[in-house]
C-alpha cells in the first residue's frame, strides 16, 4: 500500500477532474490525504480519502472579489499570493511529511506548495495539470498580446523578490518557471488526449494524456424542446450581468429551450424576469408563433423555453445539450467535448482564449464575434444546423475515451512510485 499527498487549490475546475483517479487509488487500497478547502470536502471525502482542511492558514480563501479577479490576470499578484500560501502552509506540511511520509505528492500545477514541498524533501512527485501542457511549442497557442508580454516583463522584479522568499525558507526554487511550468522531466498527469493536446509529440514519455475526467452526472435533466443550449461562463468571473441579457434577448424568439447558469454573482431574478417578459411579448403579438392557430395552448411551453439557474448540474445538463456557449475554461470544454457537444465560445483570459483557439482549429466550435443578441444567435444557430461541429466534437470525444481516463492517472502516480 502506498501513502500519497495531494494538494490542489479552491476551484471546482481544477479539483473535478482529479477525483476520479483519487477514488481509483483508494479502491486500489491506497491510503490518500487530500489537502484542500472547505467548499470541496464533500466531494473529496466522497472519494474515499482523508482531506485536510488549508483554509486557515493561507491568504488566497480571504481576498476579496477584487482581488480575486486579478489572480490569472496579474502575475505579480498571483505569485504573491502562492507564495504567501506556501509559507503559510509550510509547517502543517512539515508535521505531515514527517508523521504520513508518503511515497507521492501530487499538487495541481497551480497548488506550488505541493511541488514546492516535494523539491524541499526530496520526495517523488506528479504534477495534475488542468489546462493544456506547456512547452515552448504549445505555448504558442496561447497568443500572448503585446500588452501581455510587457506586464510579465514589468512583474519580473516583484516576482523575484517571491522567489527570494521562497529560497530562504529552503525551497529551491531557481526562477518563476520553476512555480508555473513543468519541463520534460516532471512526471505530469495531463486531462485531455494527444488528438486535443497542441504539439502533443514534443513531450516527453513522462507526460500521461489520460483523457477528460468526467463525473457521472448527479440529475436526469429534461430535454424539452428538439435542441438544448446551455449557456454557462464558469463559476469564478461571471458578473457578466449584461451578457447575460444578450443571450435572453437574442434566443427569446426562438424555439431553443435554454439552460442559463449564472452563478452568485448577479441577481438571477432579475434574469428570470425579462426572460418572463420577452417571452409573453412574443405570445401577445404572436411573433414567435405567428400564424399558429394553436399558438394559445402553447403558452406553458414558451414559457419553458428559458431557465435561469445559479447553478446546475452541468455534466448532466451536457449529457442532452446540443450546443454550449461557454467561456472555454478546460474544464468546462473537457466535458462538453466528451459528450460531443460543440461549443461557442467566448473565452475571458489568456488560457481560455488558447482553449477556445485550439477548439476552433479542430473545427469543434466557433468564437463568439460579439456579444450583441444578433451575433449570439446567428453562432447558435450556424454551430446547430452545420453538421460538421458535431461531427469533430465527436471525433475529439472519442479520442478522450480511450485514452485511459481515471485508471490510467492512478497508474501514472503507482509507476512513479515503483522508479523512484
Amino acid at each position: 500500500m502506498s501513502r500519497i499527498l495531494f494538494f490542489n487549490i479552491p476551484a471546482h475546475g481544477h479539483t473535478n477532474p482529479t477525483l476520479g483517479m483519487v477514488r481509483e487509488l483508494v479502491r486500489r487500497g491506497h491510503q490518500v490525504r487530500y489537502y484542500s478547502y472547505e467548499p470541496m470536502r464533500e466531494k473529496i471525502e466522497d472519494t474515499g480519502a482523508a482531506f485536510i482542511a488549508c483554509d486557515s492558514f493561507d491568504r488566497e480563501r480571504h481576498l476579496s472579489a477584487k482581488d480575486a479577479a486579478r489572480v490569472g490576470k496579474d502575475l505579480a499578484f498571483s505569485v504573491e499570493i502562492l507564495t504567501d500560501t506556501t509559507l503559510a502552509l509550510e509547517e502543517m506540511v512539515r508535521r505531515d511529511v514527517g508523521r504520513f511520509k508518503p511515497d507521492c505528492i501530487v499538487a495541481d500545477s497551480m497548488a506550488v506548495w505541493g511541488k514546492a514541498a516535494a523539491l524541499k524533501y526530496g520526495i517523488p512527485f506528479v504534477s495534475s495539470t488542468t489546462t493544456f501542457a506547456f512547452n515552448q511549442y504549445s505555448s504558442k497557442i496561447m497568443g500572448r498580446r503585446m500588452r501581455e508580454a510587457f506586464a510579465f516583463l514589468l512583474a519580473m522584479p516583484k516576482v523575484g523578490r517571491q522567489i527570494k522568499r521562497l529560497k530562504n525558507h529552503g525551497y529551491p526554487i531557481k526562477n518563476v518557471l520553476d512555480i508555473l511550468q513543468n519541463d520534460n522531466d516532471t512526471h505530469t498527469i495531463v486531462y485531455t488526449s494527444p488528438e486535443f493536446q497542441p504539439c502533443a509529440d514534443t513531450f516527453s514519455d513522462k507526460y500521461a494524456f489520460v483523457g477528460a475526467s468526467v463525473r457521472p452526472a448527479r440529475e436526469e435533466i429534461v430535454k424539452t424542446r428538439d435542441k438544448l443550449l446551455y449557456i454557462s461562463m464558469g463559476t469564478v468571473n461571471n458578473d457578466m450581468l449584461p451578457f447575460y441579457e444578450q443571450c435572453i434577448r437574442a434566443l427569446a424568439g426562438t424555439d431553443y429551450q435554454v439552460l442559463l447558469s449564472v452563478g452568485n454573482a448577479v441577481d438571477a431574478r432579475k434574469l428570470e424576469e425579462l426572460a418572463e417578459c420577452l417571452l409573453a411579448d412574443n405570445l401577445r403579438t404572436g411573433s414567435l408563433y405567428k400564424g399558429n392557430p394553436q399558438m394559445e395552448s402553447l403558452s406553458e411551453e414558451i414559457y419553458a423555453d428559458i431557465t435561469v439557474y445559479r447553478e446546475v448540474d452541468q455534466v448532466g445538463v451536457l449529457k442532452k445539450a446540443d450546443v454550449f456557449l461557454t467561456h472555454c475554461g478546460m474544464n468546462s470544454v473537457n466535458e462538453s467535448l466528451y459528450f460531443g457537444v460543440p461549443l461557442v465560445m467566448l473565452p475571458q483570459t489568456s488560457e481560455q482564449r488558447g482553449v477556445a483557439r485550439r477548439a476552433a482549429e479542430l473545427g469543434a466550435g466557433i468564437l463568439l464575434e460579439s456579444a450583441e443578441p444578433a451575433a449570439v444567435l446567428k453562432a447558435v444557430r450556424r454551430v446547430t444546423q452545420e453538421k460538421a461541429f458535431g461531427e469533430n466534437a465527436g471525433k475529439i470525444s472519442e479520442g478522450f475515451r480511450k485514452c485511459g481516463g481515471a485508471e490510467r492517472a492512478a497508474d501514472k502516480i503507482l509507476e512513479v512510485i515503483d522508479i523512484s
